[in-house]
């Protein structure tokens, strides 16, 4: 069994060759373990470094494409060479690499597809109290969202089996984190999370430079999530508010128009209608949106197909 660690870096100079040291060389269950360094557009000496320290495979990008494109990247590159697992952690030497046996283990056991490690977050150092609960709140909306137990959804060290990285599909930019975790999910594929240690800091995140831009476009992301794999159940949640908040106002004019008289609360009349017919309008809306999901699988069974034969050609 083949597992490729990959690092996704962007002008990692200072950190990577502690992170690339502290790598494990033998783990139980795995035959062959190997490393793929993705250079996300460094302008630094990320790709030396790198080559310096004996990475197997180094992917060098012409520019910057943000973390979720060399996320991208790198599990195409580990599928095209042959990985069975692959695990992702960050170049910052953030997470405790003999964790990696703790990611894998699962997966070897044919217990997992995907492997969440999850930071003990109210001991890290490095953040404050107010980062501490939004972490937690976010993970709490990402277990509602996806149906799941992950209680650390923004961790970005986990593992996957060959069979889970070949489906996954991110869409976002910003970063692989929630949407991945949706999207596991949504295709029946079995995730679980288990306890990892992280190192002292050694930088600030250029991921989360203001807490609430990263909650704003983390919240935008689980909302599109939810609507491209969720259409139907999203649009009738809508409708279903619209519909009832018409029906009760219907419901108050026709007590008063029979009780007192219909004047003076024609208003109520004429927002029911705008509600009825908003929520029937969202229904339907709800079920184009449903066709147009069935579709969209239909379109990532043709690229698994594609993918699978690339990938037993290289």
């Amino acid at each position: 069994m083949k597992l490729i660690i990959q690092i996704p870096c962007f002008n990692e100079e200072d950190t990577l060759t502690t992170t690339i040291n502290a790598l494990p060389k033998h783990i139980e269950g795995i035959d062959v373990i190997e490393t793929l360094v993705v250079d996300d557009g460094s302008f630094d000496k990320t790709a030396d470094v790198a080559s310096w320290n004996g990475i197997n495979h180094i992917i060098k990008l012409p520019r910057h494409t943000g973390l979720a494109g060399a996320f991208r990247t790198g599990l195409n590159e580990c599928l095209k060479r042959g990985a069975d697992i692959i695990v992702n952690t960050d170049a910052d030497n953030q997470y405790n690499a003999d964790d990696i046996e703790k990611l894998v283990k699962p997966i070897i056991e044919n217990n997992a597809d995907m492997v969440v490690g999850a930071r003990p977050i109210d001991d890290i150092k490095g953040f404050t109290l107010f980062k501490k609960m939004m972490q937690k709140l976010g993970s709490f909306v990402m277990r509602l969202v996806s149906s799941t137990e992950i209680s650390d959804a923004p961790s970005g060290f986990r593992a996957f089996s060959a069979e889970c990285a070949e489906v996954l599909n991110v869409f976002d930019n910003y970063t692989y984190t929630m949407e991945t975790i949706i999207q596991a999910k949504a295709k029946g594929l079995r995730i679980l999370s288990v306890p990892v240690r992280v190192n002292p800091q050694t930088r600030k995140s250029r991921l989360v430079k203001n807490i609430f831009c990263y909650i704003h476009k983390s919240s935008f992301t689980i909302l599109r999530m939810f609507i491209v794999y969720r259409p139907f159940r999203f649009f009738a949640f809508l409708a279903g508010l619209f519909l009832l908040t018409g029906f009760i106002l219907a419901i108050r004019f026709l007590y008063f128009y029979f009780t007192i008289g219909g004047n003076g609360h024609i208003q109520s009349l004429i927002l029911a209608s705008i509600l009825i017919l908003t929520g029937v309008h969202t229904g339907l809306i709800g079920i184009l949106a449903d066709l147009c999901a069935i579709n969209r699988k239909l379109s990532e069974d043709i690229q698994l197909r594609v993918k699978k034969l690339e990938n037993k050609q290289n």
